[in-house]
């Protein structure tokens, strides 16, 4: 997913970069299929957030756990959380920054279409 995002928005961007060469519609399908792709994207996104929130939860339960019941059973179950919880952290991460970009390169895209008009 990292990688189809990144190079979603770095196509973008050189398309922006290359503006001067595209004329009449082509920013309004451009805009079209950007708005398309962010809510894929934004879908992945809160997926993601309710995961990374439940990894989160589960960890404190078992943390939790560990200090009520005293068994290493959960001291290994809440190190399993952590050590998977770190790579959907990481993993949010991007994809909220790279969402992010694709708004304000939208805005550009939006402004590109209503200079077109005028």
């Amino acid at each position: 997913m990292r990688k189809r995002i990144v190079g979603y928005r770095k196509q973008i961007d050189a398309l922006l970069l290359n503006a001067e060469h595209k004329g009449g519609d082509h920013w309004e399908e451009v805009r079209r299929e950007h708005l398309t792709q962010i809510a894929f994207f934004q879908h992945e996104r809160l997926i993601h957030l309710i995961v990374t929130g439940m990894f989160a939860v589960l960890a404190m339960i078992s943390a939790e756990c560990v200090f009520v019941t005293r068994e290493m059973f959960f001291g290994i179950l809440t190190l399993l959380f952590l050590v998977l919880l770190i790579p959907y952290i990481a993993h949010y991460y991007i994809l909220e920054n790279e969402v992010q970009r694709m708004y304000r390169q939208y805005d550009e895209i939006q402004m590109r279409c209503t200079n077109k008009e005028r």
